[in-house]
């Protein structure tokens, strides 16, 4: 007797808006660890080497948050159709997550370019643990994620500081403190469902709870701390309430970045790829050593070679599905 199979599943309309944060966030990240290696590059365009805040470290928590805008809803929707088959789709796609993640830091390692846990695990992990937590109403979640920010926080200022800052974006440990930023990024996007006046508030709180937070805990990516979350977090509601006022006035057409948006985990794929080609070769003045002229030279190389990346993925996707 053949396995019940999961009926399909209807997808949702696009949010165009989403799309292209997204595919801003996937740009920035392109040419970000581009300008990371490069030594010209000045240090508020990099990474906060541990506390600090540049513009470098806004990109992964904004896309935590977008992630958080859809999880619950999508999840429901899957468990609508087929309760198992829910749960297994999520599982298996932040398994996979953690396990791409791992070959691309094995990958690295081979390399002789170590760089240990990487982003895609943290978004594993955090995926995967959410899924404990993302049939909570709105409250219970907003309470889970700042127990466990909290509790992380008194772990890694008592025991575990210095092994959360020899790994790459928080290590194991520090995944937990992002799956905090998930689940409470799945609470602040069903208030955003409720209605444009509640979520003004929750933006208000979050404002108010990410200043105070500053002045009692150090702000750093490394740490993953619990300021640089509850900063993280109300910088992404509000660029997404202001990104959603603007597409107001904005096309309905898909562009640039809702093709980079739509294709954002091919194309962070794609550009570890192509950004070997400069890091690889051990000539100092091809890349760390470059003249400012050649670099942008090469990061408009890169970047206008994954746009047409972009575009033809899409447009595969369009025609494909128009013939179904």
């Amino acid at each position: 007797m053949k396995a019940e199979s999961e009926p399909s599943i209807a997808k949702p309309n696009r949010d165009l808006a989403i799309d292209r944060i997204r595919g801003a966030l996937v740009i920035l990240m392109v040419a970000g660890d581009f300008a990371g290696g490069v030594n010209w590059v000045p240090a508020f365009l990099k990474h906060a080497p541990d506390i600090g805040f540049t513009i470098a470290d806004t990109v992964a928590p904004i896309f935590v948050f977008l992630i958080g805008l859809n999880f619950g809803p999508s999840f429901k929707r899957r468990l609508s159709q087929h309760r198992v088959g829910g749960y297994r789709h999520f599982f298996t796609r932040y398994l996979s997550l953690t396990g791409i993640g791992a070959i691309i830091s094995a990958g690295a390692d081979l390399a002789d370019r170590p760089e240990g846990w990487g982003v895609l695990q943290s978004l594993g992990v955090a995926g995967l643990l959410t899924l404990i937590f993302i049939k909570l109403p709105i409250w219970a979640r907003f309470v889970s994620g700042l127990v466990i920010l909290c509790g992380y926080q008194y772990l890694l200022d008592a025991y575990f500081l210095e092994n959360v800052l020899g790994s790459g974006h928080g290590g194991f440990f520090g995944a937990i403190s992002w799956t905090a930023l998930l689940i409470l990024s799945t609470a602040v996007a069903d208030i955003w469902r409720k209605g444009m006046k509640p979520f003004l508030v929750c933006n208000a709180a979050l404002i108010a709870a990410a200043t105070i937070s500053a002045f009692i805990v150090p702000v750093s990516k490394n740490r993953v701390s619990l300021s640089y979350i509850l900063i993280s977090l109300a910088m992404s509601s509000l660029v997404f309430l202001i990104v959603k006022a603007l597409s107001r006035f904005s096309s309905e057409k898909e562009g640039l970045l809702c093709w980079w948006g739509k294709n954002s985990l091919a194309l962070y794929l794609l550009h570890l790829l192509v950004l070997s080609v400069f890091g690889l070769p051990p000539a100092p003045w091809w890349y760390v050593e470059a003249t400012p002229w050649l670099s942008l030279v090469q990061l408009a190389g890169v970047l206008a070679f994954l746009s047409f990346l972009a575009w033809r993925i899409s447009h595969y996707r369009f025609n494909n599905n128009s013939n179904h």
